[in-house]
């Protein structure tokens, strides 16, 4: 029974509407990261404090879209389901450093 209803659910998605939700959801993610690292940058955090803010602000972000986005059903909305929103990216990391290291040297030169 639960094959026959999965499936139900696959024909009911909107190919178009996925793909603009898991765009909008790569756009957050990316500012979130970006706005993450930036914080963590004028905050002075180093080494593993730092990777553990990109961790928290990640979790933070992720529960806050599935809360108040997907209202606790996020297969209905994406492909990935809950996976599709914890999972960082590796770009989204790239980017979270990017802005950690820009800020900290902006902020803390003459440290």
């Amino acid at each position: 029974m639960a094959n026959t209803e999965e499936e139900y659910q696959q024909i009911l998605v909107y190919p178009p509407h996925v793909q603009y939700n898991s765009q909008s959801l790569h756009i957050v993610k990316f500012l979130s990261s970006s706005f993450a690292g930036a914080a963590a940058g004028v905050l002075g955090l180093e080494n593993l404090l730092g990777f553990g803010f990109f961790a928290v602000s990640t979790l933070i972000t992720s529960v806050s879209i599935w809360l108040i986005r997907c209202q606790g059903r996020p297969k209905k909305y994406m492909f990935g389901g809950m996976w599709e929103l914890v999972n960082p990216g590796q770009d989204n990391l790239f980017s979270y450093i990017l802005f950690w290291t820009l800020f900290y040297a902006l902020v803390h030169v003459y440290d």
